[in-house]
């Protein structure tokens, strides 16, 4: 946890938004795999840790704004539970940790706020991701699970999102860490990556660079041969001379601050040439990418300027043809690159993505657009401002059954050679990816200097067998 006065501030900072009522916090349960006494790994709601800091289950907080007052909402440690998991800080010193003075059993919150309730008093509650917040706040509020949703606060919403975007210096502190483990698990996968290993050999190792650092995963590993498929879990194949092995990956923080980091690299020692080119092209959409970052620009212009960048390449191979600017703004690249360039990321790797993308990338006067093939996967197209924390991740994914669905409905074919094309369906797909806070002036990389040129890939893979 970071010190009492951080949490002091930013519940302060939060209800300086709100004139009255009551903003309510819903910490995380544990989640059984298989049986109740069979959880898998606790993951403390985002949202809550950032005001809270206990990353501990079955806690509720309640800021009451009419009162001035602060409530932690749980239970001591029973002795059975002190028999099974021995014996820890009680929730007074955990509370006293987060600056909290107000307790009450957790079985008090539904009268707390039944009490509210027949006042006439507003209660603001976040949109839950979870099914059981979903049935709970239904049950306190006394309401239907279906109307949960409509209900929740978009006051609260628009405030958390504020708040939460502009990452203080003691978060960039924990980003920071979080990127250079990320950079670290990379390294491992370059350094130990041969043709006949399994896919499951290198995601263990890489797993385990963030769990000796003492933390965890910030998401579950992507790492593939077919990098193709744009969120590919599966790591059963084996390597073989002439793969390219794609590893999107990242540790998160024992304070729960994640990294997330993409390299493709060669499953041999040296890229193939076609595969020189494509990553190249990459490459290039990335740097351009990032140069363009800096306050005041919007994101959605950034990933255009990527795009762009990835179309001018693709026309140089003879894939693309015709306008490109055209091409771009019709979403003729979707062919290639389908999903957005980068996404804000804090303490979860798509930050804040469950109070709604349109809240946390977008505004009121830039609206998102859910309708163009890849277009609707850009998770952020805001204007950038001074502490935000994003990705950067361009790529080129050649996808045999959309390249067949576009050609047979002749999709595009004023802006795509698609004879060309065929020739590239099976080569897979390559992605490059690093995190960047925004300063004043521009922008700073976070963490530590990961291989990601060509040479510098190829130094690492011919120096690991």
């Amino acid at each position: 946890m970071f010190h009492k006065d951080e949490y002091i501030a930013r519940r302060k900072q939060l209800s300086q938004q709100f004139k009255s009522g009551i903003l309510l916090f819903l910490g995380n349960e544990e989640s059984p795999m298989n049986f109740l006494d069979n959880a898998y790994h606790f993951r403390q709601d985002s949202t809550f840790l950032y005001y809270f800091g206990i990353p501990e289950p079955q806690l509720a907080a309640v800021i009451d704004l009419d009162e001035n007052q602060v409530t932690l909402f749980g239970d001591e440690m029973s002795i059975d539970a002190i028999v099974w998991m021995g014996r820890q800080k009680t929730l007074a010193e955990k509370a006293n940790e987060a600056g909290l003075t107000q307790l009450a059993p957790l079985n008090q919150l539904d009268q707390y706020l039944a009490k509210a309730k027949t006042q006439g008093r507003t209660i603001h509650f976040l949109p839950p991701y979870r099914a059981e917040h979903k049935i709970k706040l239904a049950e306190l509020l006394g309401i239907t699970p279906a109307a949960v949703k409509e209900q929740a606060s978009v006051l609260f919403i628009k405030a958390v999102v504020a708040q939460r975007s502009v990452k203080s210096a003691l978060e960039l502190i924990e980003l920071d860490k979080a990127s250079v483990i990320s950079a670290d698990m990379h390294l491992k996968a370059m350094q130990l990556a041969r043709p006949g290993m399994t896919e499951n050999e290198l995601a263990a190792a890489v797993h385990q660079v963030a769990l000796t650092a003492g933390g965890q995963l910030s998401y579950p590993i992507i790492l593939t041969v077919n990098g193709q498929i744009l969120h590919n879990h599966y790591h059963g194949n084996t390597l073989k001379e002439g793969d390219m092995v794609l590893n999107d990956s990242g540790a998160e923080t024992p304070m729960g601050y994640a990294g997330d980091l993409t390299r493709t690299f060669p499953a041999g020692k040296k890229f193939l040439p076609a595969q020189k080119d494509a990553y190249n092209i990459v490459l290039h959409a990335y740097q351009e990418a990032v140069q363009a970052l800096k306050p005041g620009v919007r994101y959605i212009d950034v990933h255009y300027q990527s795009c762009l960048s990835l179309a001018e390449g693709l026309k140089e191979l003879g894939l693309m043809k015709g306008n490109l600017e055209d091409a771009v703004s019709r979403g003729a690249h979707a062919l290639f690159f389908q999903c957005g360039t980068g996404h804000m990321m804090g303490l979860d790797v798509h930050d804040m993505e469950n109070l709604g993308e349109q809240y946390v990338g977008y505004t009121d006067d830039l609206q998102k657009n859910t309708s163009q093939f890849g277009l609707k996967s850009l998770r952020l197209g805001k204007e950038l401002a001074e502490g935000y924390v994003v990705t950067v991740e361009p790529g080129l994914y050649f996808i045999p059954e959309l390249i067949d669905q576009w050609q047979q409905s002749n999709e595009f074919s004023e802006y795509i050679n698609y004879d060309k094309v065929q020739a590239y369906r099976d080569f897979g797909g390559i992605r490059v990816e690093d995190d960047y806070v925004i300063t004043s002036d521009g922008f700073r990389k976070l963490g530590k200097d990961l291989a990601i040129s060509v040479e510098e890939v190829e130094e690492i893979r011919s120096n690991a067998f």
